[in-house]
């Protein structure tokens, strides 16, 4: 039987006996290798990994945390938090749904709309503040003595025209000024005379 084999057979019959054993070792590695079933959250990833290497099981960790979004709640169900809001949301899975992803995505809006309308706020008032204590320190400084407002040299119109306004000036008659003047000395008569004859 021995010589039945050829050269061409030998090499078929070990090409066939290597796949055959190349195919048990991985079989046995990918069974005792990997886990039974694939972890359905966050928690039971974490458990699979057993690897002595920081390196391996950092990298697997990573793994771990690009599936699952969601973590377990000690009550049952899952969260999420978000680090761009600093806020967790319950979630009905280990990943949230495109419904979740959409509530999430809107109190997003609201938090940044709310953060916006803080900073004008800040704004606003730290403007105020400044022009109220640039208002005091202006209140806090000395006033010094009042001005007095006094003419230097009194010009001599002037000086004429308080001299002239006590004597009597011509009039043409039917001008307004000199009918007034006339009026007044009348009414000033009047009152005089009358205070005189009264006992």
């Amino acid at each position: 039987m021995y010589r039945l084999l050829s050269g061409r057979a030998k090499k078929h019959l070990v090409a066939a006996v290597a796949l055959v054993s190349l195919a048990l070792v991985v079989l046995w590695l990918g069974i005792h290798g990997s886990p039974s079933q694939p972890a359905l959250d966050f928690e039971e990833c974490v458990e699979q990994v057993q690897t002595p290497s920081n390196d391996e099981r950092g990298a697997l960790m990573t793994s771990c945390n690009a599936r699952f979004a969601g973590r377990r709640k000690e009550g049952g169900g899952y969260t999420y938090y978000d680090f761009m809001q600093n806020r967790h949301f319950d979630v009905s899975g280990p990943n949230p749904t495109a419904e979740e992803r959409k509530q999430i995505d809107r109190q997003y809006i609201g938090f940044l709309d709310a953060q916006r309308r803080e900073a004008i706020s800040a704004e606003l008032a730290k403007r105020q503040n400044e022009e109220l204590r640039a208002d005091l320190e202006r209140a806090r400084q000395p006033v010094g003595p009042p001005m007095i407002l006094i003419p230097r040299n009194q010009s001599s119109s002037a000086a004429k025209r308080s001299i002239d306004r006590s004597k009597p000036t011509r009039c043409e008659d039917g001008s307004l000024i000199c009918s007034w003047a006339k009026f007044s000395a009348v009414v000033k008569n009047a009152f005089a005379s009358s205070s005189k004859t009264k006992p």
